[in-house]
């Protein structure tokens, strides 16, 4: 049951899409047959009931090997899902503070942050600036200064507070596990 393949989806060529007039031959089994015409590749796969994929088209000649591609991409789409199941998603949770924050909203603001980078999220601690607070820069400085020293246990701190408009703001990153 010989299979001519027209479209592959991830860019490699097979069958008849190959266009080198000499490819290098790799057999089913890993042995290297050789260099051999484009045509005489097709017809060594052909008789082994299997397709001849490109898998170094920029080497001179091209390396083409014999194999059940359809079985090879199946094998390549769950090498592809497991990895997608190991990524750790980050995501940036925002705390908002302002200059002149009581004791006890502090202390709020903190346990959520700490909340935050246990469960592995980087944390941005913003601090807004309102009327005229923004005169008094040092004040959010501190703040954040603050933040930082409370929460160094679990984090580290990605970029150091800086201004942007009427806010400042800077990162705080979860430790690295061990």
């Amino acid at each position: 049951m010989w299979r001519w393949l027209t479209i592959s989806k991830d860019n490699t060529f097979v069958n008849e899409q190959i266009r080198a007039r000499e490819v290098r031959l790799i057999g089913a089994d890993g042995e290297q047959i050789g260099v051999k015409t484009r045509q005489e590749a097709l017809e060594i796969a052909e008789r082994v009931n299997l397709d001849l994929v490109m898998v170094a088209p920029n080497a001179k000649p091209p390396v083409c090997r014999i194999m059940d591609y359809g079985k090879f991409r199946f094998e390549q789409q769950k090498k592809d899902k497991e990895n997608r199941k190991k990524q750790k998603i980050i995501n940036v949770k925002e705390v908002r503070l302002s200059p002149a924050i009581e004791e006890h909203d502090f202390n709020t603001k903190l346990r959520n942050a700490r909340k935050f980078l246990e469960k592995g999220d980087k944390v941005k601690a913003t601090v807004r600036f309102r009327g005229r607070a923004i005169t008094h820069k040092e004040l959010g400085q501190k703040v954040l200064d603050r933040m930082a020293e409370e929460c160094k246990d679990l984090s580290t701190v990605e970029s150091k507070p800086k201004m942007e408009g009427r806010n400042m703001f800077m990162m705080l990153a979860p430790l690295a596990e061990k």
